[in-house]
């Protein structure tokens, strides 16, 4: 359903957001490491984040990536805006131009119920929620051996 990106951007911000609870920051080598994906790929995600401010990074020998107050509002829908735009949320689900609520696809209103579901589901928790789920041990970010 999303972009490699998007999902590397999910699983990167749950876990700065788990290693920002215990006061650590974390560079994408670490991240990239954790969500196993390419290093350079993940900072450039990383990079585009931290320009639309989901998450915060600090330079030098103890800087790295971070989450705390200024972040608590973001959602996945916001994530998800950043890195894959808002073709998810408004494009035709067949690829039409000319799809609208006046000039429907055959899929228009199916996909439109599904939407809305969707966009629910991407706000109704915050990334910090999210990963506090995960710190908690009611969801898993790694894989399970």
């Amino acid at each position: 359903m999303f972009s490699k990106a998007c999902q590397y951007g999910i699983k990167s911000v749950i876990y700065i957001w788990k290693q920002s609870q215990i006061g650590q920051k974390v560079g994408a080598k670490e991240i990239a490491a954790f969500v196993d994906a390419p290093e350079p790929f993940t900072a450039k995600v990383l990079q585009e984040l931290v320009r639309k401010k989901i998450i915060g990074s600090q330079k030098g020998p103890t800087g790295g990536f971070y989450a705390g107050k200024e972040h608590e509002q973001f959602t996945l829908k916001d994530l998800v805006h950043v890195i894959d735009g808002d073709e998810l949320f408004s494009g035709c689900g067949l690829g039409l131009k000319q799809c609208s609520e006046d000039n429907p696809c055959p899929l228009h209103h199916e996909i439109k119920k599904i939407r809305i579901d969707l966009v629910h589901m991407l706000t109704e928790k915050s990334l910090k929620q999210l990963a506090e789920e995960v710190e908690n041990g009611e969801t898993v970010l790694a894989r399970l051996v």
